[in-house]
């Protein structure tokens, strides 16, 4: 027996137990009244009395209260009348039925349930299915007991969709086995005036092996991952410390470079100031240590001389220096002068200008190539 069949039956027994009681308590009355000599035994009391009770029966039997969240079927003699809406109905005394529905949200549980999933594993489920009673005539003309039907099909459905799974599937799409099973219910119960608001599946248990089996798959499948993430860890390690060395061995070399660059452009630099002192020193430095190597070589026996062009075009412009033409007049002493361009082409100078004006360009470069190489730094 159902739940509501068995609040009804609880209901209609407590309101015919009230009935019961009362003519009980009115029988009682009147057998007390003739015992002690209240009531004397008269003909025409008994049957007023009879009459009375039975009126008061009457009375009992004709009204009817309908509870605000209900509907009753009413029928008279057997056949099917009317729904009595809530409220306080009059129905004929004595021929007349009540049959109760409970218009609210009601909840069916679907006992547990075994079967045999697509590939051959047995699960054990139950659910829960929410009903509705939308049409309280069919509920009553249409079906015995609604709640009951409903929860037998209920049952079935649950076996047969379960059936047409995987074990995979029943456990992670719960979801799609309560659509299914509600979408099965919904075109029987629709004709029993019953809708079916939701079917929830409460829980999906595989087999005791089959649990066993899965656990050890889950283990398995966690030591797979924390290998392969220990595996990534060491490769990341390698390749930092791979791209630490790299990098120490780029700074090392342009240190190097840098090293060599500067030493080569200190080498270019102390070249540069020497040819520039010496030309500081101008012609007359140049000519007196002509002069003097001319006095080591007239020491010598021989009297037959061969003097370079160079030397003697600087003793002519030496002897230019002694007649004043290109000395101040006043002064007793010569004044150095700057070489003239093929004294200049003699020593080699404008080559040595040119080696300091390439040094310094050359520091441009070389600031250049750091930037150029900071730049590659930053980027990698």
């Amino acid at each position: 027996m159902s739940d509501s069949a068995a609040r009804e039956l609880g209901r209609k027994s407590a309101g015919l137990s009230t009935r019961a009681s009362v003519a009980l308590f009115a029988l009682f009355a009147v057998g007390a009244g003739f015992a002690f000599g209240v009531i004397e035994f008269d003909p025409l009391v008994i049957a007023g009395l009879a009459l009375l009770f039975v009126a008061a029966a009457a009375v009992s039997s004709a009204v009817e209260i309908v509870e605000a969240y209900e509907k009753e079927a009413l029928t008279v003699f057997g056949e099917f009348r009317e729904l009595l809406e809530p409220g306080i109905h009059f129905v004929p005394p004595f021929v007349s039925r009540t049959y109760p529905f409970d218009m609210r949200t009601q909840t069916i549980d679907v006992p547990r349930q075994e079967a045999i999933t697509e590939d051959n594993s047995p699960v054990v489920a139950d659910a829960v299915v929410y009903i509705k009673v939308m049409n309280a005539k069919r509920a009553f003309l249409e079906v015995d007991d609604y709640k009951r039907a409903t929860s037998n099909l209920a049952q079935t459905t649950l076996r047969a969709v379960l059936g047409d799974m995987e074990l995979d599937e029943t456990l992670s799409k719960r979801e799609r086995i309560n659509r299914r099973i509600q979408r099965e219910l919904e075109g029987p119960t629709d004709e029993w005036g019953v809708r079916v608001e939701a079917v929830e599946v409460r829980e999906v248990n595989p087999s005791t092996d089959v649990k066993r089996a899965m656990e050890q798959q889950s283990s398995a499948e966690r030591k797979r991952r924390a290998m392969i993430l220990e595996a990534q860890g060491e490769r990341r390690s390698a390749i930092e410390t791979a791209e630490g060395d790299k990098q120490a061995n780029i700074l090392e070399a342009q240190g190097e470079k840098q090293a060599s660059v500067l030493e080569a452009q200190g080498e270019a630099i102390s070249t540069v100031l020497r040819a520039k002192s010496a030309e500081s020193m101008g012609e007359r430095a140049i000519i007196e240590r002509g002069m003097e190597t001319l006095e080591e070589i007239g020491k010598g026996e021989s009297t037959t001389f061969v003097l370079p062009q160079e030397m003697t075009s600087l003793l002519s412009r030496y002897g230019k220096h002694l007649t004043g033409s290109d000395a101040a007049t006043g002064g007793t002493e010569l004044e150095s002068l700057g070489f003239d361009g093929e004294t200049r082409e003699l020593l080699g100078i404008d080559s040595i200008e040119e080696l300091a004006a390439g040094s310094e360009s050359g520091d441009v470069d070389l600031e250049i190539e750091s930037a150029d190489i900071e730049l590659e730094d930053e980027i990698e």
